[in-house]
Protein backbone atom coordinates (compact mmCIF):
# COMPACT_ATOMS: atom_id res chain seq x y z
CA UNK A 1 0.00 0.00 0.00
CA UNK A 2 2.66 2.33 0.91
CA UNK A 3 4.25 1.67 -2.38
CA UNK A 4 1.76 2.54 -4.53
CA UNK A 5 1.11 6.00 -2.34
CA UNK A 6 4.98 6.82 -1.73
CA UNK A 7 6.85 5.72 -4.85
CA UNK A 8 4.76 7.58 -7.36
CA UNK A 9 6.22 10.88 -5.73
CA UNK A 10 9.53 10.05 -5.50
CA UNK A 11 9.87 12.57 -8.53
CA UNK A 12 9.20 15.11 -6.30
CA UNK A 13 10.30 13.62 -3.14
CA UNK A 14 13.77 11.76 -3.42
CA UNK A 15 13.71 10.19 -0.48
CA UNK A 16 10.16 8.10 -1.42
CA UNK A 17 13.15 6.42 -4.34
CA UNK A 18 13.50 4.14 -1.30
CA UNK A 19 10.59 2.48 -1.98
CA UNK A 20 11.23 1.00 -5.18
CA UNK A 21 13.59 -1.42 -3.88
CA UNK A 22 12.70 -4.21 -2.49
CA UNK A 23 15.42 -4.90 0.07
CA UNK A 24 14.07 -1.52 1.82
CA UNK A 25 10.19 -2.99 2.17
CA UNK A 26 11.97 -5.91 2.73
CA UNK A 27 13.08 -4.23 6.04
CA UNK A 28 9.84 -2.39 6.76
CA UNK A 29 7.56 -5.36 6.48
CA UNK A 30 9.87 -7.31 9.08
CA UNK A 31 9.94 -4.61 11.60
CA UNK A 32 6.33 -3.57 11.30
CA UNK A 33 5.03 -7.02 11.61
CA UNK A 34 7.80 -7.63 15.12
CA UNK A 35 5.77 -4.70 16.18
CA UNK A 36 2.74 -5.15 15.84
CA UNK A 37 3.11 -8.79 16.65
CA UNK A 38 5.30 -8.20 19.95
CA UNK A 39 3.06 -4.56 21.21
CA UNK A 40 0.03 -6.49 20.61
CA UNK A 41 1.22 -9.72 22.61
CA UNK A 42 0.35 -8.78 26.08
CA UNK A 43 -3.70 -7.87 24.87
CA UNK A 44 -4.10 -10.45 22.75
CA UNK A 45 -2.80 -13.28 24.83
CA UNK A 46 -5.03 -11.81 28.33
CA UNK A 47 -8.21 -11.50 25.87
CA UNK A 48 -7.92 -15.55 25.06
CA UNK A 49 -6.73 -16.51 28.75
CA UNK A 50 -10.43 -14.72 29.50
CA UNK A 51 -12.00 -16.49 26.73
CA UNK A 52 -10.61 -20.14 27.10
CA UNK A 53 -10.30 -20.21 30.73
CA UNK A 54 -8.71 -23.57 30.79
CA UNK A 55 -6.32 -23.12 27.77
CA UNK A 56 -5.47 -25.76 25.03
CA UNK A 57 -7.04 -29.36 25.86
CA UNK A 58 -3.94 -31.36 26.46
CA UNK A 59 -3.52 -35.00 24.84
CA UNK A 60 -3.88 -37.22 27.52
CA UNK A 61 -1.86 -39.89 26.05
CA UNK A 62 1.04 -37.56 25.50
CA UNK A 63 3.73 -36.79 27.49
CA UNK A 64 3.37 -36.82 31.54
CA UNK A 65 4.40 -33.43 32.21
CA UNK A 66 2.78 -31.39 29.73
CA UNK A 67 -0.88 -31.78 31.96
CA UNK A 68 1.38 -30.42 34.72
CA UNK A 69 3.34 -27.70 32.70
CA UNK A 70 1.00 -26.44 29.34
CA UNK A 71 -2.33 -27.31 31.62
CA UNK A 72 -3.70 -23.58 31.23
CA UNK A 73 -1.63 -22.31 28.91
CA UNK A 74 -4.38 -20.39 25.70
CA UNK A 75 -3.87 -21.54 22.16
CA UNK A 76 -4.98 -19.35 18.43
CA UNK A 77 -1.58 -17.49 19.25
CA UNK A 78 -1.23 -17.72 15.52
CA UNK A 79 -3.98 -14.85 15.30
CA UNK A 80 -1.04 -12.42 16.33
CA UNK A 81 1.11 -13.83 13.72
CA UNK A 82 -1.07 -13.92 11.47
CA UNK A 83 -2.13 -9.96 12.33
CA UNK A 84 1.66 -8.88 11.82
CA UNK A 85 2.04 -10.52 8.74
CA UNK A 86 -1.07 -9.37 6.91
CA UNK A 87 -0.46 -5.88 7.83
CA UNK A 88 3.03 -5.94 6.89
CA UNK A 89 2.26 -7.13 3.80
CA UNK A 90 -0.32 -5.22 2.65
CA UNK A 91 1.52 -1.73 3.81
CA UNK A 92 4.62 -2.80 1.97
CA UNK A 93 4.35 -4.69 -1.07
CA UNK A 94 3.41 -4.04 -4.47
CA UNK A 95 -0.17 -4.57 -4.23
CA UNK A 96 -0.65 -5.51 -7.65
CA UNK A 97 1.35 -8.50 -7.78
CA UNK A 98 -0.80 -11.63 -8.06
CA UNK A 99 1.97 -14.05 -6.11
CA UNK A 100 1.10 -11.71 -2.91
CA UNK A 101 -2.58 -12.32 -2.93
CA UNK A 102 -1.75 -15.92 -4.09
CA UNK A 103 0.00 -15.66 -0.53
CA UNK A 104 -2.82 -14.10 1.52
CA UNK A 105 -5.20 -16.95 0.42
CA UNK A 106 -3.55 -19.36 1.41
CA UNK A 107 -2.16 -17.52 5.19
CA UNK A 108 -5.77 -16.59 5.33
CA UNK A 109 -7.61 -18.88 4.46
CA UNK A 110 -5.51 -21.65 6.11
CA UNK A 111 -5.63 -19.69 9.30
CA UNK A 112 -9.21 -19.54 9.22
CA UNK A 113 -9.20 -23.24 8.93
CA UNK A 114 -6.88 -23.51 11.85
CA UNK A 115 -9.04 -21.04 13.94
CA UNK A 116 -11.88 -23.43 13.59
CA UNK A 117 -10.21 -26.13 14.24
CA UNK A 118 -8.69 -24.84 17.49
CA UNK A 119 -11.95 -23.32 18.25
CA UNK A 120 -14.08 -26.48 17.78
CA UNK A 121 -11.13 -28.45 20.86
CA UNK A 122 -11.90 -25.39 22.94
CA UNK A 123 -15.72 -25.71 23.11
CA UNK A 124 -15.42 -29.11 22.76
CA UNK A 125 -12.84 -29.48 25.57
CA UNK A 126 -10.94 -32.20 23.16
CA UNK A 127 -7.93 -32.34 21.40
CA UNK A 128 -9.21 -33.98 18.51
CA UNK A 129 -10.53 -30.99 16.38
CA UNK A 130 -12.24 -30.44 13.31
CA UNK A 131 -12.61 -33.62 11.41
CA UNK A 132 -9.76 -34.64 9.60
CA UNK A 133 -11.89 -35.50 6.34
CA UNK A 134 -13.28 -31.72 6.45
CA UNK A 135 -10.33 -30.17 7.62
CA UNK A 136 -8.13 -31.22 4.00
CA UNK A 137 -11.00 -30.78 1.77
CA UNK A 138 -11.40 -26.95 3.19
CA UNK A 139 -7.51 -27.30 2.68
CA UNK A 140 -7.84 -28.25 -1.06
CA UNK A 141 -10.49 -26.04 -1.96
CA UNK A 142 -8.34 -22.83 -0.24
CA UNK A 143 -5.03 -24.62 -2.34
CA UNK A 144 -6.79 -24.98 -5.55
CA UNK A 145 -7.50 -21.13 -5.41
CA UNK A 146 -4.44 -20.06 -5.05
CA UNK A 147 -2.84 -22.47 -7.30
CA UNK A 148 -4.86 -21.51 -10.05
CA UNK A 149 -3.73 -17.59 -8.94
CA UNK A 150 -0.27 -19.05 -9.39
CA UNK A 151 -0.31 -20.80 -12.62
CA UNK A 152 -2.31 -17.61 -14.29
CA UNK A 153 0.26 -15.07 -13.46
CA UNK A 154 3.27 -17.56 -14.15
CA UNK A 155 2.03 -18.31 -17.59
CA UNK A 156 3.55 -20.70 -19.93
CA UNK A 157 5.87 -23.03 -19.97
CA UNK A 158 7.24 -21.91 -16.42
CA UNK A 159 3.54 -22.42 -14.86
CA UNK A 160 3.56 -26.52 -15.09
CA UNK A 161 7.51 -27.23 -14.74
CA UNK A 162 8.88 -28.52 -12.07
CA UNK A 163 12.59 -27.46 -11.49
CA UNK A 164 15.09 -30.02 -10.12
CA UNK A 165 18.32 -28.81 -7.91
CA UNK A 166 22.02 -29.51 -8.30
CA UNK A 167 21.04 -29.97 -11.95
CA UNK A 168 21.63 -27.02 -15.10
CA UNK A 169 18.52 -25.79 -16.65
CA UNK A 170 16.70 -28.70 -15.96
CA UNK A 171 12.99 -28.27 -16.07
CA UNK A 172 10.02 -31.25 -16.42
CA UNK A 173 6.92 -30.28 -17.55
CA UNK A 174 4.29 -31.69 -15.39
CA UNK A 175 1.46 -30.48 -17.83
CA UNK A 176 -1.98 -30.76 -15.93
CA UNK A 177 -0.08 -32.54 -13.45
CA UNK A 178 0.91 -29.45 -12.02
CA UNK A 179 -1.84 -28.91 -9.90
CA UNK A 180 -2.49 -31.77 -7.50
CA UNK A 181 1.53 -31.73 -7.46
CA UNK A 182 1.34 -28.14 -6.18
CA UNK A 183 -2.30 -28.67 -3.88
CA UNK A 184 0.19 -31.35 -2.47
CA UNK A 185 3.27 -28.95 -1.76
CA UNK A 186 0.26 -26.52 0.33
CA UNK A 187 -1.15 -29.15 1.90
CA UNK A 188 1.61 -31.48 2.62
CA UNK A 189 3.75 -28.34 3.71
CA UNK A 190 0.80 -26.59 6.35
CA UNK A 191 0.22 -30.24 8.07
CA UNK A 192 3.92 -30.98 8.46
CA UNK A 193 4.36 -27.75 10.27
CA UNK A 194 1.14 -28.35 12.36
CA UNK A 195 3.06 -31.62 13.57
CA UNK A 196 6.13 -30.06 14.98
CA UNK A 197 4.38 -27.65 16.51
CA UNK A 198 4.05 -29.64 19.78
CA UNK A 199 6.70 -27.92 22.06
CA UNK A 200 7.87 -24.60 23.29
CA UNK A 201 9.35 -22.54 20.25
CA UNK A 202 10.00 -25.58 18.78
CA UNK A 203 7.81 -24.47 15.44
CA UNK A 204 8.11 -21.02 15.29
CA UNK A 205 11.84 -20.61 14.99
CA UNK A 206 12.75 -23.25 12.09
CA UNK A 207 9.62 -21.43 10.39
CA UNK A 208 11.50 -18.19 10.79
CA UNK A 209 15.00 -19.94 9.14
CA UNK A 210 13.07 -20.99 6.42
CA UNK A 211 11.09 -17.82 5.74
CA UNK A 212 14.85 -15.78 5.91
CA UNK A 213 15.90 -18.21 3.67
CA UNK A 214 13.18 -18.39 1.02
CA UNK A 215 13.57 -15.01 1.25
CA UNK A 216 16.40 -15.14 -0.19
CA UNK A 217 15.58 -17.47 -2.95
CA UNK A 218 12.97 -14.97 -3.94
CA UNK A 219 14.97 -12.24 -4.21
CA UNK A 220 17.40 -13.75 -6.63
CA UNK A 221 15.03 -15.89 -8.77
CA UNK A 222 12.71 -12.44 -9.22
CA UNK A 223 16.16 -10.72 -10.47
CA UNK A 224 17.34 -11.60 -13.78
CA UNK A 225 21.18 -10.72 -13.54
CA UNK A 226 20.93 -12.86 -10.38
CA UNK A 227 19.07 -15.63 -11.92
CA UNK A 228 21.16 -15.54 -15.07
CA UNK A 229 24.01 -15.87 -13.08
CA UNK A 230 23.29 -18.61 -10.74
CA UNK A 231 21.30 -20.66 -14.06
CA UNK A 232 17.84 -20.70 -11.68
CA UNK A 233 14.46 -20.68 -13.39
CA UNK A 234 14.00 -16.89 -14.17
CA UNK A 235 9.79 -16.00 -12.64
CA UNK A 236 8.84 -12.13 -13.28
CA UNK A 237 7.66 -10.88 -9.84
CA UNK A 238 8.78 -13.55 -7.60
CA UNK A 239 11.27 -11.27 -5.79
CA UNK A 240 7.97 -9.36 -4.18
CA UNK A 241 7.72 -12.56 -2.28
CA UNK A 242 11.14 -11.26 -0.08
CA UNK A 243 8.90 -8.95 1.42
CA UNK A 244 6.39 -11.07 2.10
CA UNK A 245 8.96 -13.62 3.83
CA UNK A 246 10.36 -10.65 5.89
CA UNK A 247 6.75 -10.53 7.34
CA UNK A 248 6.96 -13.88 8.57
CA UNK A 249 9.53 -13.39 10.36
CA UNK A 250 9.30 -9.88 11.90
CA UNK A 251 5.79 -11.44 12.74
CA UNK A 252 7.47 -15.33 13.89
CA UNK A 253 10.04 -13.36 16.00
CA UNK A 254 7.42 -11.04 17.76
CA UNK A 255 5.30 -14.27 18.81
CA UNK A 256 8.60 -15.70 19.74
CA UNK A 257 8.99 -13.59 22.38
CA UNK A 258 5.64 -14.87 24.22
CA UNK A 259 6.11 -18.65 22.66
CA UNK A 260 10.06 -19.15 24.51
CA UNK A 261 9.90 -21.84 27.36
CA UNK A 262 7.89 -21.42 29.26
CA UNK A 263 5.01 -19.98 26.97
CA UNK A 264 2.80 -17.85 27.40
CA UNK A 265 0.87 -18.84 24.74
CA UNK A 266 0.36 -21.56 22.01
CA UNK A 267 0.26 -20.54 18.40
CA UNK A 268 -2.24 -23.43 17.55
CA UNK A 269 -3.81 -24.78 14.31
CA UNK A 270 -4.36 -21.04 13.73
CA UNK A 271 -0.44 -20.31 12.92
CA UNK A 272 0.93 -23.80 12.28
CA UNK A 273 -1.26 -24.21 8.94
CA UNK A 274 -1.09 -20.75 7.94
CA UNK A 275 2.97 -20.89 8.21
CA UNK A 276 3.15 -24.37 6.68
CA UNK A 277 0.89 -23.00 3.92
CA UNK A 278 2.82 -19.91 3.17
CA UNK A 279 6.43 -21.72 3.00
CA UNK A 280 4.45 -24.13 0.24
CA UNK A 281 3.02 -21.21 -2.07
CA UNK A 282 6.67 -19.47 -1.70
CA UNK A 283 7.81 -22.49 -3.23
CA UNK A 284 5.41 -22.54 -5.75
CA UNK A 285 6.03 -19.55 -6.78
CA UNK A 286 9.78 -19.44 -6.73
CA UNK A 287 10.17 -22.89 -8.45
CA UNK A 288 11.85 -24.36 -5.80
CA UNK A 289 9.30 -26.94 -4.37
CA UNK A 290 12.13 -29.47 -4.06
CA UNK A 291 14.47 -27.31 -2.09
CA UNK A 292 11.41 -26.93 0.57
CA UNK A 293 11.81 -30.39 1.97
CA UNK A 294 15.58 -29.64 2.25
CA UNK A 295 15.19 -26.17 4.28
CA UNK A 296 12.04 -28.05 5.94
CA UNK A 297 13.43 -30.92 6.52
CA UNK A 298 12.84 -30.99 10.18
CA UNK A 299 9.07 -30.61 8.95
CA UNK A 300 9.50 -33.82 6.81
CA UNK A 301 11.01 -35.85 9.25
CA UNK A 302 8.32 -34.78 12.03
CA UNK A 303 5.82 -35.98 9.52
CA UNK A 304 7.64 -39.16 8.54
CA UNK A 305 7.97 -40.38 12.22
CA UNK A 306 4.18 -40.00 12.31
CA UNK A 307 4.03 -41.95 9.40
CA UNK A 308 6.46 -44.77 10.26
CA UNK A 309 5.11 -45.20 13.67
CA UNK A 310 1.65 -45.56 12.23
CA UNK A 311 2.46 -48.00 9.66
CA UNK A 312 4.25 -50.18 11.84
CA UNK A 313 1.93 -50.39 13.86
CA UNK A 314 -1.08 -51.58 11.67
CA UNK A 315 1.51 -53.93 10.05
CA UNK A 316 3.10 -55.47 13.07
CA UNK A 317 1.95 -53.90 16.18
CA UNK A 318 4.81 -52.25 17.47
CA UNK A 319 5.61 -48.40 17.91
CA UNK A 320 9.46 -47.88 16.15
CA UNK A 321 9.14 -44.55 18.88
CA UNK A 322 7.91 -44.22 21.98
CA UNK A 323 5.96 -41.36 21.17
CA UNK A 324 5.61 -39.57 17.32
CA UNK A 325 6.23 -36.77 16.09
CA UNK A 326 9.30 -37.73 17.28
CA UNK A 327 10.16 -34.47 19.50
CA UNK A 328 7.67 -36.68 21.83
CA UNK A 329 10.19 -39.52 21.52
CA UNK A 330 12.95 -37.79 22.71
CA UNK A 331 10.79 -36.07 25.63
CA UNK A 332 10.14 -40.06 26.73
CA UNK A 333 13.52 -40.61 26.66
CA UNK A 334 14.25 -37.93 29.13
CA UNK A 335 15.60 -34.82 27.62
CA UNK A 336 14.52 -31.64 28.74
CA UNK A 337 12.25 -29.90 26.48
CA UNK A 338 14.64 -26.65 25.86
CA UNK A 339 17.24 -28.97 25.14
CA UNK A 340 15.01 -30.45 22.23
CA UNK A 341 13.89 -27.16 20.95
CA UNK A 342 17.59 -26.15 20.52
CA UNK A 343 18.88 -28.81 19.16
CA UNK A 344 16.32 -28.79 16.22
CA UNK A 345 16.74 -25.40 15.67
CA UNK A 346 20.66 -26.57 15.00
CA UNK A 347 18.79 -28.90 12.56
CA UNK A 348 17.14 -26.34 10.96
CA UNK A 349 20.09 -23.84 10.73
CA UNK A 350 21.90 -26.98 9.01
CA UNK A 351 19.24 -27.99 6.63
CA UNK A 352 18.62 -24.28 5.51
CA UNK A 353 22.65 -23.70 4.56
CA UNK A 354 22.64 -27.05 3.14
CA UNK A 355 19.41 -26.09 1.26
CA UNK A 356 21.16 -22.57 -0.11
CA UNK A 357 24.10 -24.50 -1.35
CA UNK A 358 21.87 -25.88 -3.83
CA UNK A 359 21.56 -22.46 -5.68
CA UNK A 360 25.41 -22.63 -6.55
CA UNK A 361 25.81 -26.09 -7.08
CA UNK A 362 24.96 -27.43 -9.99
Amino acid sequence: MLYHFLYPLSDDFGIFNLFRYLTFRAGGALMTAFLISFLCGPWVIGLLKRKQGRGQPIREDGPEGHILTKQGTPTMGGFLILLGLSVGTILWTDLSSQYIWACLVVTTGFGLIGFLDDYHKITKSSSAGVPGKLKLLMEIIVSVVAVLLIMDKAGAPVATELALPLLKNVMIDLGWFMIPFAIFILVGASNSVNLTDGLDGLAIMPVIIASGTFALIAYLVGNSVFASYLQLTYVSGAGELAVFCAAIIGAGLGFLWFNAPPAMVFMGDTGSLALGGALGVVSLVTKHEIVLGIVGGLFVLETLSVIVQVVSFKLTGRRVFRMAPIHHHYEKKGWAEPTIVIRFWIIAVLLALIGLATLKLR
